[in-house]
């Protein structure tokens, strides 16, 4: 798919994208906002984009994640599928952006609770720091190597939707899960945690 056609389709989605991002309430319907601005760089020098390849392992060191990663589209009732709540439930890639990798915003998203199975595989997203490390390996053997640039928690119903899925001019990933305090009736939460970084490093097959 061409770049011009890619931003197509993401636009279109974003039109009709009632998601609260990851996590086990999915009521909210988050407004497209502008993109916030940037307050820190990836450390190191851009690499070249990777083919396409879909992600199979997450490792995030900082945090003690080691998941599988599976795909995930949109629901029947056009919002964004999510892991299912159940023990041990991986991390998923949305399989509408980039592989990591590719040029443009790849996008994963877990749970930071899973219901009464207890913590969510990205209970911890919000302690991660610019500099940090992510690891996505490939199913073609591939390992892409981003650094976190920024750490965002806002509001679902202000859930920056052009940043995070809009065309950007380099490999760039995204992470996605709840935070923030827990809704009154307790069955979700009112924030979404959005971790921002780019490709620095990649070894290939």
């Amino acid at each position: 798919m061409t770049p011009g056609a890619r931003r197509a389709v993401v636009l279109a989605i974003l039109a009709a994208l009632p998601w609260a991002g990851g996590c086990t309430d999915t009521s909210a319907a988050p407004t497209v906002a502008a993109p916030p601005p940037v307050t820190a760089r990836s450390q190191g020098t851009p690499q070249r984009p990777l083919g396409r390849s879909v992600p199979v392992r997450l490792r995030i060191p900082a945090i003690g994640v080691d998941t599988p990663v599976m795909r995930l589209g949109l629901a029947p009732d056009g919002t964004v599928e999510v892991p299912p709540v159940a023990p041990e439930s991986p991390a998923g890639w949305y399989r509408h952006s980039p592989t990591p990798g590719q040029l443009g915003p790849s996008v994963l998203l877990a749970h930071a609770t899973v219901g009464r199975y207890g913590d969510g595989v990205f209970r911890d997203l919000a302690r991660l720091r610019p500099g940090d490390r992510v690891v996505a390996r490939l199913r073609d053997g591939a390992s892409a190597v981003f650094t976190v640039d920024r750490v965002q928690t806002v509001a679902k119903a202000h859930f920056p939707a052009q940043a995070v899925y809009g065309d950007v001019d380099r490999p760039e990933l995204r992470l996605i899960t709840c935070g923030g305090p827990r809704t009154a009736d307790g069955s979700g939460y009112r924030d979404n945690v959005v971790v921002y970084a780019s490709l620095t490093s990649a070894s290939r097959p």
